[in-house]
C-alpha cells in the first residue's frame, strides 16, 4: 500500500494511475506535508511506502519525513523531487531512496519493489 504526497495534482494522479496499473494499492494522496502527517496518523494499517515530494506548501517533504519517522521509524519513504540539493538531507534523516525529477516511471516502480523487498527479507 502506498501514500502519495505531492502538491502537483496532475503528477499525483499520474503516479496513482501508473502504480495501480503496476499492481500497487494507493491508500491515500496528500497535497502537502501537514496533510500527509495527519493522514498517516489516521491510518490504523500504515502504508508500506510513502512517495514524498519535497517542495510543498505548509510543510515540506523533509519536515514531513522527520515527523512520520518519529511516529514509525520503519516507514519506507521514497523521495521524488526536482530539488537535488535535498538528496543528502533526505537520505540522512532516513528516507529509503531519492529519485530526482524527472525520472522514468519504471525507475519509480523498481525503487518501490526494492524498498518492499528490503522490508520483507528476514535477517537470520
Amino acid at each position: 500500500s502506498i501514500l502519495i504526497v505531492e502538491d502537483d495534482l496532475s503528477l499525483q494522479r499520474l503516479y496513482g494511475m501508473i502504480l495501480e496499473n503496476a499492481g500497487f494499492q494507493i491508500i491515500g494522496s496528500a497535497n502537502n506535508g501537514e496533510d500527509a502527517i495527519k493522514m498517516y496518523k489516521s491510518f490504523s494499517l500504515k502504508p508500506e511506502i510513502i512517495l514524498m515530494d519535497h517542495r510543498m506548501p505548509i510543510k515540506n517533504g523533509i519536515e514531513a519525513t522527520i515527523e512520520i519517522l518519529q511516529i514509525n521509524n520503519s516507514s519506507k519513504i521514497i523521495f521524488a523531487s526536482a530539488d537535488n540539493s535535498v538528496k543528502k538531507k533526505a537520505l540522512s534523516i532516513g528516507a529509503t531512496s531519492f529519485l530526482e525529477k524527472p525520472f522514468e516511471l519504471n525507475t519509480l516502480i523498481s525503487e518501490i519493489d526494492k524498498a518492499l523487498s528490503k522490508s520483507n527479507s528476514l535477517i537470520i
